[in-house]
């Protein structure tokens, strides 16, 4: 196989519903599933996939599994972020699927940077003393065979979702969760700082993690993909690339990371409609080695609605909020 596709998708909770709950999944793979068929895509990396348990059978990934149904990844293996028990998460899975052989896949989570604590100020009751500041979802790393056996042919895959911008919670300060109905500008405020904390520390240790690779091999080729809840010019972005203009250091040169965004015309570069605006949340990042046989990166926004209205509801708009976004590449 020479050219290879490869795509980040963010399902937004993508789950079964309620008999009498709309959108059903049925009427959500019916809008979904021509945009998978549409990205053709080799490997597949995915957001916001939730798992689903049937009678005496572990929790697994069912609706993906419909979802890909009739299209070139039905019957595709699954690699997907998982707790302790072996079987996947309730809710935000990370998946990757594809037919190329899987080589090692791993997940980490607070594995090369360590959970970060910190004593809230606007908390009620009071923090006695600092308290862990946890990290909801782990980062997904796969060595994928793109050509069966042929020499550097092997390419990483890091699949991330990074923290929302929405405000984590603080004990006493929220009048309405599901609302958002805060009790005070700076417990918003602080709120915010902490989902930027938890924001950083997962961009910080993909960085460490795409330093580790290139350290024990110097020509890895990696992509780092997936809901980076930022854009291109924000900080968890930039952690991630590494640019000399950051670092300052150009003989880092080779260890920058290149967004394929750059590609796309920017009145077309968008995964996310929020309040009127476009907004590039959904990236695709590669090695420089990787750019010889980069042939092109598409963002198929066309029917994008914007999520912050008051009428975009999920019945109204079943499909995700989110664009998907597809690289080719040449290995030939």
């Amino acid at each position: 196989m020479s050219e290879i596709r490869i795509s980040t998708f963010n399902l937004e909770n993508f789950d079964e519903t309620a008999p009498t709950e709309r959108p059903s999944l049925g009427e959500r793979i019916a809008l979904m599933k021509p945009h998978i068929k549409r990205l053709r895509a080799d490997i597949a990396c995915f957001q916001e996939v939730h798992g689903q348990e049937r009678p005496g059978r572990p929790r697994a990934l069912l609706a993906l599994q419909e979802l890909l149904d009739g299209t070139n990844l039905d019957g595709a293996a699954l690699v997907s972020t998982k707790p302790d028990n072996d079987a996947v998460f309730d809710e935000r899975n990370i998946v990757i699927a594809t037919h190329l052989p899987v080589l090692k896949h791993e997940q980490l989570k607070n594995d090369l940077v360590a959970e970060p604590h910190y004593q809230r100020l606007t908390a009620t009751p009071p923090d006695p003393q600092p308290v862990p500041i946890g990290i909801e979802r782990p980062v997904l790393h796969a060595q994928i065979d793109v050509d069966h056996g042929e020499p550097g042919r092997l390419v990483h895959v890091i699949v991330v979702h990074l923290k929302s911008k929405i405000p984590s919670e603080i004990p006493g300060q929220l009048i309405d969760a599901k609302k958002g109905i805060w009790r005070s500008p700076d417990a918003w405020s602080e709120g915010s700082f902490l989902s930027s904390m938890k924001r950083m520390s997962q961009a910080l240790e993909v960085r460490r993690l795409v330093d580790k690779i290139l350290g024990e091999d110097p020509d890895a080729r990696i992509i780092v993909a997936g809901d980076f809840n930022a854009e291109p010019e924000e900080v968890p972005v930039l952690a991630i690339c590494g640019n000399v203009e950051d670092t300052g250091n150009a003989d880092l040169a080779p260890r920058v990371l290149v967004p394929l965004e750059r590609t796309i015309p920017r009145e077309a570069r968008y995964t996310l409609f929020h309040h009127g605006r476009g907004q590039m949340l959904d990236h695709m990042l590669v090695t420089r080695n990787l750019l010889t046989a980069y042939r092109g990166t598409e963002i198929h926004n066309e029917v994008l609605h914007d999520e912050s209205l008051a009428f975009a509801t999920d019945d109204k708009f079943p499909e995700s909020d989110h664009a998907p976004v597809v690289a080719t590449f040449d290995f030939d």
